[in-house]
């Protein structure tokens, strides 16, 4: 089993920045791939972005160039640094880690972009 502790996340101003972090925790030895879905109310889950092992990325095109993910393997950790917020970019934010048998969630972050 793995566990997932997300944080970061809040209310910004369009333009603004935030920053989210998830710490995996547990059965980490064959996590292959971390990374960030999004969700508004009435929608499903999309992509934001992921890290598979190795210095690969993937980003929804919305994203590219505003957003980065990286990740820390010996904290097996995932980052999200988020520039250049738009209000569309509202939604509860969810960390993803895939093992070669499972995938697990974490709990959710509310971001928030309004002035």
């Amino acid at each position: 089993q793995v566990q997932l502790v997300e944080s970061g996340g809040g209310l910004v101003q369009p333009g603004g920045s935030l920053s989210l972090s998830c710490a995996a925790s547990g059965t980490v030895f064959d996590i292959y791939s971390m990374g960030w879905y999004r969700q508004t109310p009435g929608k499903q889950r999309e992509l934001v972005a992921t890290m598979p092992s190795g210095a690969s990325t993937n980003y929804a095109s919305s994203v590219k160039g505003r957003f980065t993910i990286s990740r820390d393997n010996a904290k097996n950790t995932v980052y999200l640094q988020m520039n250049s917020l738009k209000p569309e970019d509202t939604a509860v934010y969810y960390c993803h880690v895939r093992t070669p048998y499972n995938a697990y969630w974490g709990q959710g972050t509310q971001v928030t972009v309004s002035s």
